[in-house]
């Protein structure tokens, strides 16, 4: 034996080959050519029988009879290309009649490639190599998309757990102080979001909100913002001057973050409310997606022209008190551009005054459900639930006074 024949016969030792044809002597004499060549050889006498054993053996390659009572071996290919578990399997159809229409049927079928019986020994093992160079090719991409997706699992639970701590850092719901409550809705475009929003309480009477918006998608812009949010709620900015000034914290807060080598940037606006004094002050980087809905009807939008942060350091930014005292019933809503930046079908977008309008359509509703109806509504003008930007709508009601005298009544006791 010649050295590349022992080499040849020393890889086809692990390969296995399935013949199934009804012609016992047609399938001994095709069974002891593979076995000389070095293979493991199964056999089955009909197309039903060829079928349960390549579905429990996965052989390498399988050599197929076309001419087979009940099931021939175009209905075998047929029924193997649709079966997801062995649809990869490589098929050598074996014939006696290899015409063109023939074989053009064959192929058509699912089989990967043709045998005539009559066939020299040099071409069966040509032929037989040829499959088994396919089949290793096969294997090996099947076991590499396999790793891809064991993979994209871990990486997807991973993802999943950061979503889950990156949504813990956004407030609950509900009784912020006596005569203040929240409500707010969010959905992320990806896993994970890049916007986010908090309130904090500085004491009895004032708090302090927020709302942010990462430029970008996934990871980085997710894991930015929640370093912004842990910077902003946490004790950095407790010993600056102006530490509850909402103009003075976005000037430290651009200092502490600039554009990311990447350009990426955030947008926000930070808002102050004093609820002994019924006022409310602003300042905005780059954000203009605010408006007090008054009880009495209307709105008074916060909107202020200034830089995103980390466009230019130092910079200043202006803190702007409205001019006119709150009101029992008054509500302030903070809301990122995914929620009215929409397109519908045609392109055109929803915008922020259609945003702000189906919040005064229902504004007599809970606070709650006028958010999460709106938040509808702009779905409903895009088409379908699945934003193409981070969705963040956060909602602060300053209640009336008998609320305020049952709460700190409950307080009480």
């Amino acid at each position: 034996m010649s050295s590349t024949s022992a080499e040849q016969t020393t890889q086809a030792v692990s390969h296995t080959v399935l013949v199934v044809d009804d012609e016992p002597v047609s399938r001994t004499g095709m069974a002891a050519r593979l076995k000389r060549l070095g293979y493991r050889v199964l056999e089955a006498g009909d197309g039903k029988a060829g079928l349960e054993l390549l579905r429990r053996e996965r052989p390498d390659l399988t050599i197929l009879d076309w001419m087979m009572p009940e099931l021939d071996g175009p209905s075998v290919c047929e029924l193997v290309r649709r079966d997801p578990e062995i649809c990869s399997s490589q098929i050598l159809m074996m014939t006696g009649h290899d015409q063109p229409d023939q074989i053009a049927e064959g192929l058509a079928r699912g089989a990967d490639d043709f045998l005539s019986k009559a066939a020299s020994s040099q071409e069966v093992a040509a032929r037989v190599q040829a499959g088994m160079r396919a089949a290793l090719m096969i294997r090996r991409l099947e076991h590499a998309t396999g790793e891809i997706r064991r993979k994209q699992d871990a990486i997807e639970r991973e993802l999943q757990s950061a979503a889950r701590y990156v949504e813990s850092l956004l407030p609950l719901a509900g009784p912020l102080l006596p005569g203040v409550e929240l409500a707010h809705a969010y959905r992320p475009a990806l896993t994970l979001g890049g916007d986010l929003f908090d309130v904090l309480r500085w004491d009895n009477d004032q708090i302090g909100l927020y709302l942010l918006d990462a430029s970008g998608h996934g990871v980085a812009p997710a894991l930015r913002s929640a370093g912004l949010s842990t910077f902003l709620r946490g004790g950095g900015l407790r010993h600056q001057p102006g530490s509850r000034d909402p103009g003075g914290i976005l000037t430290e807060a651009n200092k502490q973050f600039p554009l990311s080598e990447e350009g990426n940037y955030f947008t926000i606006i930070f808002a102050r409310l004093d609820v002994k004094t019924r006022t409310l002050s602003f300042a905005s980087a780059g954000h203009n997606g605010a408006f007090l809905h008054h009880q009495s009807g209307g709105v008074t939008w916060l909107k202020n022209s200034s830089l995103p942060l980390g466009f230019s350091v130092p910079n200043l930014y202006e803190t702007i008190r409205l001019p006119v005292s709150l009101s029992p019933g008054d509500r302030l809503y903070l809301f990122s551009d995914g929620v009215y930046e929409v397109p519908a079908p045609s392109g055109e977008m929803w915008g922020q005054e259609r945003f702000a309008q189906a919040v005064m359509e229902s504004g007599d509703l809970p606070m709650a459900d006028v958010i999460t109806r709106s938040v509808e509504r702009a779905a409903q003008w895009l088409g379908h639930g699945h934003f193409p930007d981070d969705v963040a709508v956060m909602g602060v009601e300053l209640k009336d006074e008998a609320s305020v005298n049952g709460e700190r009544g409950n307080t009480a006791r």
